[in-house]
């Protein structure tokens, strides 16, 4: 059985990094023809075209049809395998069907090792190239829009500014509370506040200070304060794609920091951060979904495996998208929403294995 493993792994593995070579020419190509226009207005050189936004922009569309291009692989060999009726001479020959999917469960599981590897640990580190040279040659993609920022900067002090400005590192209508025991025992409202890039602090402007003390309280008016914050202006500033460079560790912290400081946006980095451990799982599925759908023989050959295991595909990966927004912008919590879309196709896996042929 070990030579029959091997034909398996090499004829899965073969196929898949086949069809993913081509598939990353295409691209390419197709990003070429799109960017073109900025390379002939920025002139960056071809080298750092080549090197630091292709080499590093491919790894992202190697993880991103992984899943795509593994059930197309499974579907595409087992076919004509079934086709020529090597299926069926295995089956044949006293090797159960549970023992044939061992190769094909050992192929999944090192494409599934390798995207895990992709998302969380290469493709952040890639990523922070590709950005660095759009940023330079073709747009920076930080910004910030929002109003009303309300911030837990540590354990019981919280923040709020009306506006804050990138440019100026500025913010308007500040406001600094502090609390022990759920009492209020410090409060601070300011007109403005500015940052000192020469001194690495907060300037603020037109403030009102109360501490209280039980039932004592002072009171200091002021025009301009000087101050420590544990905030600088970056944190007030919006990376739209900041999560694709962080890698699995440096994720998990900033989760931690942004349910600290109450942001209305965690949801979507945990979302991000449970999605990089369960879609690999999805490698796995689709080569058991794949298997199950193409070792039949029938008169429609590839054609038909390869219709209804695309759509069984697609089904799989719009279950994926609708259960994310569902986590990003409803009530579903974003360790279920991530997984619904593995246990529900890992449920029809296991009923398609049970009527594959014996």
């Amino acid at each position: 059985m070990r030579t029959l493993d091997l034909y398996i792994i090499r004829k899965f593995l073969g196929t898949f990094f086949f069809t993913l070579i081509l598939l990353i020419f295409i691209v390419v190509i197709f990003d070429i023809s799109e960017r073109i226009d900025d390379f002939l207005r920025t002139k960056p050189p071809l080298i750092a075209i080549i090197v630091d936004y292709y080499f590093n922009f491919i790894p992202y569309f190697i993880n991103l049809f992984s899943y795509l291009l593994t059930f197309i692989a499974v579907i595409f060999f087992t076919s004509k395998m079934a086709s020529n009726s090597e299926i069926i001479a295995i089956l044949a020959s006293g090797i159960s069907f549970r023992r044939l999917l061992l190769p094909y469960i050992v192929s999944a599981l090192i494409l599934a090792f390798l995207s895990f590897l992709l998302a969380n640990f290469i493709i952040p580190y890639t990523n922070q190239g590709m950005f660095a040279f759009e940023k330079k040659y073709i747009k920076d993609p930080r910004e910030f829009n929002d109003m009303n920022i309300h911030r837990q900067i540590s354990p019981g002090t919280f923040i709020y500014l009306e506006n804050f400005n990138n440019k100026t590192k500025s913010g308007w209508k500040f406001t600094i509370e502090k609390f022990e025991k759920r009492e209020l025992i410090y409060k601070l409202k300011a007109e403005r506040l500015d940052w000192d890039s020469v001194h690495q602090h907060w300037i603020i402007s037109s403030f009102y200070e109360r501490k209280l003390n039980g039932l004592n309280e002072s009171i200091r008016k002021g025009s301009k304060l000087d101050t420590l914050l544990p905030l600088i202006p970056a944190d007030f500033t919006e990376d739209i794609e900041e999560v694709k460079i962080m890698n699995y560790f440096v994720l998990r912290e900033h989760i931690k920091k942004k349910e600290l400081r109450g942001d209305p946006d965690v949801m979507k980095y945990k979302v991000k951060g449970y999605s990089r451990l369960s879609d690999p799982f999805a490698t796995l599925i689709l080569t058991l979904i794949g298997v199950a759908v193409s070792s039949r023989k029938v008169r429609g050959g590839i054609g038909l495996h390869l219709g209804l295991g695309l759509a069984l595909t697609f089904l799989y990966i719009l279950f994926m998208q609708v259960s994310t927004v569902f986590a990003t912008f409803g009530n579903l919590q974003p360790l279920i929403a991530v997984w619904i879309p593995n246990i529900i196709f890992g449920v029809i896996a296991f009923v398609l294995l049970r009527l594959a042929p014996k």
